[in-house]
Formats: C-alpha cells, sequence, structure tokens
C-alpha cells in the first residue's frame, strides 16, 4: 500500500489544530541570517532566553549538568517552563513572537506545530550555526527542524516469570497467553502513535496501512491502557500487565530494581526521540544562545551524563553508550543506528483526527 496524497482541507488543517493554519504563514527564510554562531563563549550581557522542557528529576540533572554552568560561562538567565504541551502556546502567540526561543520535543507534537506555520528554523540553518551538530548521525535531522540529541528504541517490557519463554517477535504481543494482560497507551500518547504505525507496518502493507492496523489493535483487545509510561512501569510491577509497550531505558529501570522483567525492541526498530528546535523569529541575541545552547546539550561531555542518569542513547558519534547498555551489547556505530526507523509523522499529524477517533471506539474511551 502506497502513501496516498491529501489534499488540505479545512478538516484536515484543523487535525493538526491551529484554525491559524488556514491562512498561508508569513515565510521569511533570510531572517535566519541574523545570527550566527561558531561555538565560542560569548557575553550575554544578563540576556534571558526561554526554554521549553520537561520537568521533575529531568530538569533537576539537565540544571546541574548543563544549564548552570552555561548560565554562568555566558552571562545569561535560562527561563525554564516544563508546562506541557507547547502546541497551544505556539499557536497562540504565533510564529513571529515565539514563547520559547528553544524547545524539546517528542516528533508527533513537534510535526503538528512544524505544519502549522513557519516557527522553526529548519535543520540545515541549525546544522550551520551548531558544531557539535556534525558529529551527529543523520537521522538527527529527520524531522526537519531542529536537531534530535538522544533516542530510545521502541520496545515490549515483559516479565520474565510468565510462562511460554520470553517475548521474542512483535506478534508475540498477540499471544493468547496474554490475554486481558497486555498494555498499550490513550490516544494521546506518542507510544500509542508509534505502536499504530509498527502495527500497521507488521500486519499490513506498510506504516501507512491504517485498515489493517485497526483490524489487529481489535484483535488484541481486551487491553490495559494507561496514560503514561510510569503507571505502565507499576502495573507491570505489580504483575498485572505482563507486556507492555514501552521505551527501553524507562523499562529497563525496573530490571535495575529487581523487577524480573526483560525488553524486546520491535522488528521495525522504531525510536523514541527527543529533539530540540530553534524558533526563527527569536530576537538576535536570544537566537544567538539558544544556538549556544544545543551545541552543549550536544556534545559528548553532556550526553554521556545524561545517558548514564537515564539510559537514553546519543546522536552524536562521539558520544558513548552507557554501560548499562553496553553490557546489553548496544553500541554507537553507523552499523547499530542504520536499522533505525524514523516513523512518518507528518502522515500520522495529518490523518490523527481519524485515527484517535477509531481507538477511542476500540479502547471504549
Amino acid at each position: 500500500m502506497t502513501r496516498k496524497l491529501i489534499t488540505p482541507t479545512r478538516r484536515t488543517l484543523l487535525k493538526g489544530g491551529a484554525a491559524a493554519a488556514l491562512s498561508a504563514p508569513f515565510i521569511n527564510h533570510a531572517w535566519a541570517q541574523d545570527v550566527t554562531y561558531d561555538g565560542e563563549v560569548f557575553d550575554a550581557g544578563d540576556a534571558t532566553i526561554n526554554i521549553g522542557e520537561w520537568g521533575g528529576g529531568w530538569e533537576e540533572f539537565v540544571r546541574a549538568a548543563l544549564v548552570d554552568q552555561f548560565e554562568e560561562d555566558f552571562n545569561c538567565t535560562v527561563n525554564w517552563d516544563s508546562s506541557f504541551p507547547w502546541f497551544p502556546k505556539f499557536v497562540t502567540q504565533g510564529p513571529q513572537n515565539p514563547v520559547f526561543d528553544i524547545c524539546n520535543w517528542n516528533l508527533p507534537n513537534l510535526t503538528q506545530t512544524k505544519q502549522a506555520g513557519d516557527y522553526f528554523l529548519t535543520t540545515d540553518e541549525v546544522r550551520e550555526n551548531v558544531p557539535n551538530a556534525a558529529n551527529c548521525w543523520e537521522f538527527a535531522f529527520a524531522s526537519g527542524a531542529g536537531v534530535t540529541w538522544a533516542y530510545m528504541p521502541y520496545v515490549y517490557a515483559y516479565r520474565t516469570d510468565i510462562e511460554g519463554g520470553p517475548v521474542d517477535s512483535f506478534r508475540a504481543f498477540w499471544d493468547p497467553r496474554f490475554a486481558g494482560k497486555r498494555g498499550t497507551y490513550g490516544t494521546e500518547n506518542g507510544l500509542m502513535h508509534a505502536f499504530f504505525m509498527a502495527t500497521a507496518r507488521e500486519y499490513g502493507d506498510d506504516q501507512y496501512d491504517m485498515a489493517a492496523a485497526f483490524q489487529a489493535l481489535e484483535e488484541a483487545m481486551p487491553m490495559k491502557v494507561s496514560e503514561f509510561t510510569f503507571n505502565m512501569l507499576s502495573l507491570i510491577e505489580r504483575g498485572e500487565v505482563d507486556v507492555a509497550v514501552h521505551i527501553e531505558g524507562e523499562a529497563l529501570s525496573l530490571q535495575r530494581k529487581g523487577v524480573p522483567m526483560d525488553v524486546w525492541l520491535w522488528d521495525s526498530r522504531p525510536i523514541l526521540t527527543q529533539t530540540k528546535t530553534i524558533s526563527r523569529y527569536s530576537d538576535p541575541m536570544q537566537k544567538k544562545l539558544a544556538f549556544a545552547l544545543m551545541n552543549r546539550t550536544l556534545s559528548p561531555e553532556f550526553l554521556n551524563a545524561f545517558g548514564d542518569e537515564f539510559l537514553w542513547r546519543p546522536t552524536n558519534s562521539e558520544a558513548q553508550i552507557t554501560a548499562v547498555l553496553a553490557e546489553a551489547g548496544v553500541e554507537n556505530t553507523p552499523e547499530a543506528v542504520e536499522a533505525f526507523w524514523v516513523p512518518d509523522w507528518d502522515f500520522f499529524v495529518e490523518n490523527k483526527l481519524e485515527i484517535t477517533d477509531r481507538l477511542n471506539g476500540i479502547f471504549g474511551l
């Protein structure tokens, strides 16, 4: 099944969530050239840079490992906002009055915002001004906006104390032994989106075969549907779920706690990514600071520390795989990364309304 070309209509544009997208966005790509950055430290004159990024333990670690020193070196203040989602904040203020100068995303939400207007510098524009981007694997630029700096493969997390042996295929999720003890996510969670396209690819012609995915997911019912990955870990730990859609590093945190469980990477090798964008219409000083912060985020030193803490894999080819993953045979080499797949998020966003409505019906939501 090949991807069908979709003619934009008011309905399909509104699937992206922004009525503002109905009018053609003002595009001035020359704006990106108001500043350049060469990787050196500079005095920002006590400027403030606004960032959107996850909170909690994530924020605490990134501030200690990166941001505190960045503020001191560049004589600036980082104003951190962790109140996700970002999409409504961007579209409310519009491209030329960006709410954030630099923002961290998962790709479904980034794609939704990218489709709504001229919000972000392109990957080529970022690469020209972020020296460490030169060492990143090519899939780090698949979004077309910003740079992916860390990633995790999607996996099945499963208990190892169950009968029938380990999970060893994508279709094992549908095994009768897991009836009523399968775990997945609500329709606003990106893990469900990736699982949907991977299921379409496995049971249909390709990732665009929505009919095949709907049928397969109907056959997987009943499933336990969670909103968040940490809640799914609790269900696995308590034995309420025997197999679940998850992400590698976070799932392995249970194993580190002594829970009898393991993970299996899906055959199609899709990945969950952390991607940072830089706003096209930020003021020059804020944009230059965004380039500098992106550059430090992509440094091997930060990526090594971040990987050790959270088990994310780095996109910089010169960074190291954390010891926990390295002991399991994970490598940061061209051969190791070439099999990874970034799903077509533009397709998913274009069809999100239909997919969401149908899945909510299947899940009884």
